[in-house]
Formats: structure tokens, C-alpha cells, sequence
């Protein structure tokens, strides 16, 4: 997992004793002037040059740093780009930044987008050039491994723009509203490609010279208006949107040749109606690894096309009774022998999987926890290292093992969340880590796990050294059939056992999707609620994903059953709390915790007294169709379980306390759910609360997501404190 350490920290925290300290003002959380931050700022550390320094960013500037002396060499300064910013650009805002790393070292090339129009600049020739001037709007934008070309799409076209020559050569020529080559339809950017694709569904191979794309056919995907309600008139979004049991878009695969524009269309045999993802080039760009999956999402195929004699071949299949899902980057690693590594979870747990050349298969790792990903393969050592939970759930470490499954070991010290960048070669690692009892820090550790050096340490001159916070325990919640449920709570900072509190459940409750974890926790707001009086408490059912696969299947079919079964036997344990207050228990959560929120208020509502359900699936019908049939097949195929899990057939539970959230533009999560939920509920007499948030989409940010703060703590200050 190349994930950024700047992501991991935000974690910060504090357990102290009360004692004459400051309280959090109501100003520092609801003003809206960005995080209110408890900890101290750790490094920036960007990741490895090579297996002896690593890449460490201060004001803008990029230095590679020897891990043994400490020196420090210049590798960027943001003044070689100053004639960028003097032109109307800023490198913050660049579509393409190269990697920083002895293996992608930076050719001083960025791509913008402005208007609409395609812009490259070049920070040592010290030029920027408009690619680019067309009444359309290039999209997706993205330089070649060696800086030399530029792809980009526009109107479903996909092109490629030669820095050398200064021509453009049009790859594709058939784009249009319902034909997209190189460009994701939506569906695939959401639930298959991922957010983090940015729509780009097309892969350079290492030499530059090749490019891999998907070409979308969504003429039989139905549209699903979104009304923008700006202006005089207002204006209509049209989106392709499939919900379960309607087409997905048709989906092939073809390589580009960059120099000549000559298209190879990969024959995938029962590609129609099924799905095709994530080429995955192999060393030296002459053959190509892609996954193959069928429309009801219970077989997957790996394929690997080599480009010399155009073979296909089909090197690994697999099928489960419930779902399988597609394979990331992260857990799907070629080996030079033509075997790869792949983390499959068939057996109930997520583990290494080693498949030969020859299309032998053994796993490496085995037991009752669960493989996170693959973080490194050594081929000289035939060593694996890895990211798992292997002594707990709700923690995650770094191990090592050989490929031969024998030697494991776990690299990283003390329980609870890590999150280590590796060198080159696995000799050392940077171990960005916290829990519940330890703010975030930055250690460097070697290939055996022994610590080298502290480079950071939020805890030292931290903020929260001056506040009176509320005491945050990890701990296990036992349901009546025996599941160990995870649940973390922040307590408040005067806790007191002979007092009655009211509770506060933040749940999200997808498939797979856990919350609690042993890490300091993300946001200041919860010791707010504490402080003020409430216990807030999250809580991952059996399906969350810290009982394996084993335990999510168990939602095949039929969503919102285990959830509620769980939830419900929280609150049970916490009417057994002689400090908790039965009458005074509310839930909250957003997207699939807007659902879990809406059930718990209208299936549960013997349980729950208040809620606050935001942008939420009502009923799955409603939703996509990859989302939903992987988990429940299509209506057609199971209407008692859409039937069961839908909100909308327990209204006559409900006995009030919801407020119901949605933006008006949501294109993940439509509105129409909303709308529906509360034409039944007017139908039916019921009272409930609606906030519409105009304009937003899924989810609310600025100013908006500011108000909705603000109104969230008015909801539970009322409700929950009777204030």
C-alpha cells in the first residue's frame, strides 16, 4: 500500500487526567477555520530515494536525507518553478506531479488544466506551453513514465501529445456522450477504478511508448437526471447511472501504439455484459495482466496478454458462493519467474496466494486474521512484506515472510495502527504509527524491525498538553449469539459511574468497511461531545471485515439484517451500563451509515431514540448496481432480500427523532431516496426533520459542511443534553 504518509497525520488525540486544564471552545470546532488540531506536526516524509535516503518535503522544498548522518541534499526547490506561478499557475494544483524517486526520478514536468485547455510546463527548460485549444474540455490528463508525451482525453477521444515534435496524434475517433475511450463511466470510477482514478482509465506502459485504455459503450445505461437549481431557469445533469437489474455499460480493453496510433482490441472471451479491469503492465511492457469478472460478481478471472505473438491467456481463476472482488494494485504483484502474488480471502480470511508459472497454487500466510496488502516483494531474498492483523483486529502491523511461507515476522513494535513506507529493497522502513494510548509518531526502523531513530513525535510540545480531554478505550461488546464486537468510546474527561449519560453511536456499517481501530482518534470533535456530557461510541458489526470474509459474507443477500442485529445488541449491553441513560441513545452516519442510521430509527426504533441519517441509501433498489448486486444480486433474483433491507417496510415503527439529510446534487447516493423516504413518512403522519443542502453532492464541505456541523451539535444539544 504506497499510501502517503501525510494521510496518517491528521490521527491526533489525548488521555489525560483532568486536572486545571482548558476545555475545547465551542469557536475551535464550529467556526469553520479548518481542523482544530490537538498534536504537533510530524515530517512530511514523501517516501524513498533509494534504499539509503528518503524524501523529506519542508516549505515546498524536496530534500533526500541519509538515514545514517542526517545530511541532506537539495532534489527541488519551488523556485525553479517561480515562472509558473507568475503565469497564473500553481504546482499545488498541477493534474500530473511525477513521483520523486530514484525509480521515477522528477523531469521537471507538470501538466494544468485551465478553461478547459491543456498546459505543459517545463521547470528546466523554464516553458509553458498550451497543448491544447479546443471549444471542448480536455479531461484526465497524464504524462508518460518518462515525461516525454502527455495522453489526455476529450469528447471520449483519447490523444497523445509528443513534447519532441509538438504534434498530437487523435488515438480513438469514435467519442461521444455514449462512447468513452480512456475516460471512466461512472459506474467504473465509483465502485471498480476507484475515487482516487479521477475518471483516467488508461495506463502508459514503463517505456512510453504504449498505452493500455478502457473503452466504454453506455448507450444502453439509463440517465438519471440531476436538477441543478442555479440561475433563472436552472439547468439538468444528465447522468448514466445503472441501478441493480439494468444494463451496465459494455466495457473493452485495447493498447494503443503511441508513435503509429494503431489500436489492438484484446478479444476477452464472455466479456459482453461482464466486467473488465486493471491492466496491470509487467516488467519491461511486453505482456499485460487484467482481471476479468462476471455481471453477478462470483467469479474472477486474471488474464495476461503477451504483446509479441498477441496470446491471451487465462493464469488464475476463482469463484466464492457470496462475492469476489477485484484484485488492487497493492495485491496483485508479477514475479520475473511469470508467477505472481495475490491476496484472496476464498478460505474465509484475506491471505498470500502464490501462484507459479506454471499455474500451481499455494498460499503463503494462513490462519484466522486477515492480509491488509502486499507492501513489498523482495526477489533476491524471496521475501514478502505485508501489512496484516494477525494478533488483533483493530491493529495493523508490517511482517516478513519468505515465499516459501516459513520465517514469518513481525516487524513493527508496539500495538496498535501502522503504517510503514519501505525502501527500495525492504532494508529499512518508516513506520508512521499510533494507538489509543500513544500519539502519532515517525519511526525509523531497519529490514528485522529494530528502531533506528525517532524522526517525529506529535505528542512533544502538543497542544492537547493544556486540555482537560476525556479518557478514549478500546474494548469488546458480546452479542447474544456470541460475537466479539470491536467498540471504542471517548468518555467524558469527569467521568463519573454513579451519573446517567447519554450515548452517541457513529457508525458507518458497510460490507467489509471496519471504523474502530486501535489509533488516536481522527477529530477533536468527539472530546467535544464528550466534554459536553455525552459518551460517544463506535461500534464494527460481524461484517464489517475484523471477522474476515467469513463474517462479511454472512450479508450475502441480505443487507441491514446483521447490522441491526448487532447494533441493536449494543444497545442492549449499554442498557446494562448503570451510568448510561436508555432513553438517551442516538445514532449517526452518513452514506451506508445514513442507512444504517434510517434502519436503526425505523426497524429498531425500540432501541434508538434520536438520529441523524445523512445522504443515505433508503432503499437498494435506488442504488448502483455494481454496489448492490455484489452484495444482493439483482431484485430479480432476490425481492424478499431487497424487500427486507429496504427502510421503506418499516415505517410503522418509527416513533420519531430523525433528522434526514441530503444534498440536491448527490450523483453517488441520489436525493430520490430521500424524497421518497419522506413522501412515505407524510403518507403515514409521521413527523420527521429534513435538511436539503443545495448544490452539494455526496457529502457536505465548506461552508456548508460547516453549517451542517454547526446544526449537528444543535441537534444533540437538544436532544441529548435537553438543552
Amino acid at each position: 500500500m504506497k499510501r502517503s504518509l501525510l494521510l496518517f497525520l491528521i490521527l491526533s488525540g489525548v488521555f489525560l487526567s483532568a486536572g486545571e486544564k482548558k476545555k475545547i471552545r465551542y469557536e475551535q470546532i464550529f467556526d469553520g477555520k479548518g481542523f482544530f488540531r490537538l498534536t504537533s506536526p510530524l515530517p512530511a516524509l514523501q517516501g524513498w530515494w533509494d534504499d539509503s535516503h528518503y524524501i523529506l518535503s519542508e516549505e515546498g522544498k524536496s530534500w533526500k536525507v541519509d538515514l545514517s548522518s542526517g545530511k541532506r541534499e537539495l532534489l527541488f526547490d519551488p523556485k525553479e518553478a517561480s515562472f509558473i506561478e507568475e503565469q497564473g499557475f500553481s504546482l499545488s494544483f498541477a493534474e500530473d506531479r511525477p513521483e520523486l524517486t530514484a525509480a521515477r526520478p522528477s523531469h521537471g514536468r507538470y501538466l494544468f488544466l485551465k478553461e478547459g485547455d491543456l498546459y505543459m510546463a517545463d521547470t528546466k527548460g523554464k516553458t509553458l506551453e498550451a497543448l491544447t485549444k479546443s471549444p471542448g474540455k480536455e479531461s484526465v490528463p497524464r504524462l508518460s513514465p518518462d515525461g516525454s508525451r502527455a495522453a489526455y482525453v476529450l469528447d471520449g477521444n483519447l490523444f497523445v501529445y509528443d513534447s519532441l515534435s509538438h504534434k498530437t496524434l487523435q488515438i480513438t475517433k469514435d467519442g461521444c456522450e455514449e462512447i468513452l475511450n480512456g475516460y471512466a463511466s461512472w459506474i467504473y470510477y465509483e465502485e471498480i477504478l476507484g475515487r482516487g482514478s479521477r475518471y483516467r482509465a488508461y495506463w502508459w506502459s514503463p517505456d512510453s511508448r504504449k498505452i493500455a485504455f478502457l473503452r466504454f459503450d453506455q448507450s444502453k445505461v439509463p440517465v438519471f437526471p440531476l436538477f441543478n437549481a442555479e440561475g433563472d431557469y436552472g439547468d439538468l445533469e444528465r447522468e448514466r447511472y445503472p441501478k441493480p437489474g439494468y444494463p451496465n455499460p459494455e466495457v473493452t480493453l485495447g493498447i494503443a501504439d503511441t508513435l503509429t496510433g494503431e489500436v489492438t482490441w484484446i478479444d476477452v472471451p464472455e466479456s459482453k455484459g461482464n466486467f473488465v479491469a486493471f491492466p496491470l503492465w509487467e516488467k519491461g511492457g511486453k505482456s499485460l495482466l487484467f482481471q476479468w469478472m462476471n455481471h453477478g460478481q462470483d467469479q474472477l478471472k486474471v488474464y495476461r496478454y503477451s504483446l509479441g505473438n498477441r496470446q491471451l491467456k487465462s493464469v488464475y481463476q476463482e469463484e466464492q458462493k457470496s462475492w469476489v472482488e477485484f484484485l488492487s494494485d497493492e495485491n496483485l504483484i508479477p514475479l520475473s519467474d511469470g508467477g505472481f502474488l495475490l491476496v484472496s480471502d476464498k478460505n474465509g480470511w484475506g491471505h498470500i496466494l502464490h501462484i507459479d508459472k506454471n499455474g500451481k497454487e499455494r498460499f503463503v500466510t494462513s490462519g484466522d486474521w486477515s492480509v491488509r496488502g502486499i507492501e513489498l516483494w523482495n526477489e533476491k531474498s524471496k521475501t514478502i512484506f505485508f501489512l496484516g492483523s494477525k494478533e488483533d483486529s483493530t491493529q495493523t502491523h508490517l511482517y516478513s515472510i519468505g515465499l516459501n511461507g516459513k520465517n514469518l515476522k513481525r516487524l513493527t513494535d508496539g500495538a496498535g495502527s501502522h503504517f510503514p513506507l519501505l525502501s527500495p529493497q525492504g532494508s529499512y522502513f518508516l513506520d508512521s504509527w499510533s494507538s489509543v494510548s500513544t500519539p502519532a509518531r515517525i519511526d525509523l526502523r531497519d529490514r528485522r524491525g529494530r528502531l533506528l531513530k525517532t524522526l517525529g513525535d506529535s505528542s512533544v510540545n502538543a497542544p492537547m498538553n493544556d486540555y482537560s480531554l476525556g479518557k478514549v478505550e478500546l474494548f469488546r461488546i458480546t452479542t447474544s449469539d456470541g460475537w466479539k464486537l470491536p467498540a471504542l468510546w471517548t468518555l467524558p474527561p469527569d467521568f463519573d459511574t454513579t451519573k446517567k449519560y447519554p450515548v452517541l453511536i457513529k457508525i458507518y456499517g458497510g460490507p467489509g468497511a471496519p471504523s474502530v481501530a486501535n489509533a488516536f482518534p481522527r477529530r477533536a470533535n468527539d472530546f467535544f461531545y464528550a466534554q459536553e456530557g455525552i459518551i460517544v461510541l463506535s461500534v464494527d458489526h460481524r461484517g464489517s471485515g475484523h471477522f474476515g470474509k467469513k463474517g462479511s459474507s454472512l450479508m450475502h443477500r441480505c443487507l441491514g439484517q446483521w447490522e441491526m442485529k448487532d447494533y441493536i445488541d449494543t444497545v442492549k449491553y449499554l442498557r446494562t451500563l448503570p451510568f448510561v441513560d436508555p432513553a438517551r441513545i442516538g445514532i449517526t452516519g452518513g452514506s451506508y451509515g445514513g442507512y444504517v442510521t434510517a434502519m436503526a430509527m425505523t426497524y429498531g426504533a425500540d432501541y434508538f431514540s434520536f438520529g441523524i441519517a445523512d445522504f443515505s441509501v433508503i432503499d437498494w433498489r435506488l442504488y448502483d448496481s455494481v454496489y448492490t448486486e455484489r452484495f444482493m444480486d439483482t431484485p430479480q433474483e432476490n425481492p424478499e432480500g431487497y424487500k427486507n433491507g429496504s427502510v421503506l417496510s418499516y415505517l410503522d415503527k418509527y416513533k420519531g427523532g430523525l433528522r434526514i439529510t441530503h444534498g440536491s446534487m448527490d450523483d453517488n447516493v441520489h436525493m430520490q431516496n430521500t424524497l421518497q423516504f419522506i413522501n412515505k413518512m407524510m403518507d403515514l403522519g409521521k413527523p420527521v426533520e429534513m435538511m436539503v443542502y443545495p448544490g452539494e453532492r455526496h457529502g457536505y464541505r465548506g461552508v456548508k459542511g460547516n453549517y451542517q456541523a454547526k446544526r449537528d451539535w444543535e441537534f444533540w444539544k437538544k436532544n441529548l443534553l435537553g438543552q
